[in-house]
């Protein structure tokens, strides 16, 4: 009977599903928490450096000296998670979520909405994709039964590890065109390269829509049956709806903490001062669009849309448990930062991937170069400072287009997000699950997308003509 019952789970799946379970099931058993994946990246680049010839004690010296050096970043990494959740719990947008949850009637087409959603809004913002799509699993769980919450939980991750560096919130191509934003020695190498010469390449556009397609399509056949689904109640939990407060007062020092006269004179302040960024902008519009500038936008928009402080306040604290593993974790990742750029160490990986590179396999190196470096210093816009002096004189020498260059990073270095649980972290808090229950599933959809994008970086290359540098 057992194994009739067995033989009956097993036909309800596909073998892409199969796959999937067999994964989940190893991650679980298998896979660190993040912060032990963070302190074994520090031992690695430790080892390579010792490896490659570099002094131990200069490595350890360059990592300690690093320890703080990404805390800026760290505090724009936990206004992204404060901002997005404050957004994506307001009344509104809350709504909206509760409609979309309610439109697909099986667990296959609830997985598979979710990755529609996770990437597409990723090219909007990657900071409120996992938000926005953490929410929409989250509402799931009591509307549609037998939703693998793994599979679900998985797919609202994608965004963040597939296509948002090529959208507005790209840290290199943002980069690149802005002038002010660049180091004067990567200046002088690659000169200005505009947004239409990157995000707005027609190539960047169709390696979007095809690797959002592979992402949806790998969600829809990788979905299990609800006899072989681990739901969210299998983990023991239960969301319920948030209760707006109430206007009603008892106390009168609490009269202003429940009228909305403070936000929308406050909001109205932060709007002006947005439109004046975008308006006064040297380089247009888009370039304005930075780390400071987005969560500051989502922060007056939430401020507006919660409408009274006492509701954005509760907002606010409910995002907190969300920043936990991004306040720990920085640090140490930025050890490894220290010790890569910190020695020889860098030049060394850069001229293992370069010097054997002709203009037709520049692209193949390039994209599996930014890939493997992903792995240990996973921070797009951080790693590219690393990376592209030495990536772009080298793409310079072999005639490669520079704005295609920058999209090959872009597209490349989001693939170890999918086994890095770095980036896992918010919508982990959001989730209230482990990286080791997203990871076997992740795992899948790197081994649909490396072939994928490894074939698009290398076959665009081909179709589009060396600029010289916009010095």
């Amino acid at each position: 009977m057992q194994a009739s019952k067995k033989m009956n789970r097993e036909i309800a799946d596909g073998r892409v599903a199969r796959v999937g379970l067999a994964l989940a099931e190893w991650s679980e058993k298998w896979f660190p928490d993040p912060l032990v994946f963070a302190f074994l990246g520090v031992l690695v680049v430790f080892g390579l450096g010792v490896v490659a010839g570099e002094s131990p004690a200069k490595l350890g010296l360059e990592a300690g000296k690093n320890f703080w050096t990404l805390v800026p970043f760290t505090m724009q990494m936990v206004m992204i998670i404060i901002g997005g959740y404050v957004v994506a719990s307001t009344p509104l947008v809350r709504r909206g979520i509760h409609w979309l949850a309610g439109v697909p009637k099986t667990p296959r087409g609830a997985v598979t909405l979710v990755a529609l959603v996770a990437t597409t809004s990723s090219l909007i913002s990657w900071g409120l994709s996992p938000i926005i799509s953490g929410f929409l699993v989250r509402e799931m769980t009591g509307r549609v039964k037998g939703m693998d919450y793994r599979a679900a939980g998985t797919a609202a991750y994608l965004g963040t590890c597939s296509v948002w560096a090529l959208g507005l919130s790209s840290s290199a191509a943002m980069l690149m065109a802005t002038k002010s934003a660049m180091p004067p020695s990567l200046f002088s190498i690659s000169g200005l390269i505009p947004l239409t010469q990157t995000l707005f390449l027609w190539q960047s556009m169709v390696t979007a829509a095809v690797v959002i397609a592979v992402c949806v399509a790998v969600a829809y056949f990788s979905a299990p049956s609800a006899e072989n689904a681990r739901t969210a109640e299998s983990y023991g939990l239960r969301f319920e709806l948030p209760v707006e407060t109430s206007a009603r007062h008892t106390k009168p020092g609490e009269w202003l903490e429940y009228s909305p006269l403070l936000n929308i004179l406050v909001g109205a302040l932060l709007l002006g001062y947005l439109v004046n960024v975008f308006r006064t902008s040297p380089q247009g519009a888009l370039a304005a669009l930075d780390l400071n500038v987005y969560n500051l936008m989502f922060l007056t928009v939430g401020l507006l849309l919660h409408w009274r402080p006492r509701n954005f306040v509760r907002a606010v604290t409910e995002s907190i448990p969300a920043t936990g593993g991004v306040l720990i974790q920085f640090p140490f990742y930025a050890m490894i930062f220290g010790m890569i750029v910190g020695t020889g160490l860098s030049a060394k990986l850069a001229h293992l991937f370069t010097s054997a590179s002709t203009h037709d396999t520049f692209a193949l190196l390039a994209a599996g170069y930014s890939a493997v470096l992903g792995l240990f210093i996973p921070s797009g816009g951080s790693k590219w400072i690393v990376e592209a002096p030495y990536v772009l004189e080298a793409a310079i020498a072999h005639q490669v287009h520079l704005g295609w260059v920058v999209q090959i990073y872009n597209v490349a270095e989001a693939l170890p997000n999918l086994i890095n649980p770095f980036w896992m972290l918010p919508l982990l808090g959001i989730l209230r699950l482990k990286a080791r229950d997203l990871v076997g599933y992740s795992t899948l959809y790197l081994m649909a997308l490396l072939p994928v994008v490894f074939f698009l970086c290398w076959f665009f290359a081909r179709t589009i003509a060396f600029v010289p540098p916009m010095r």
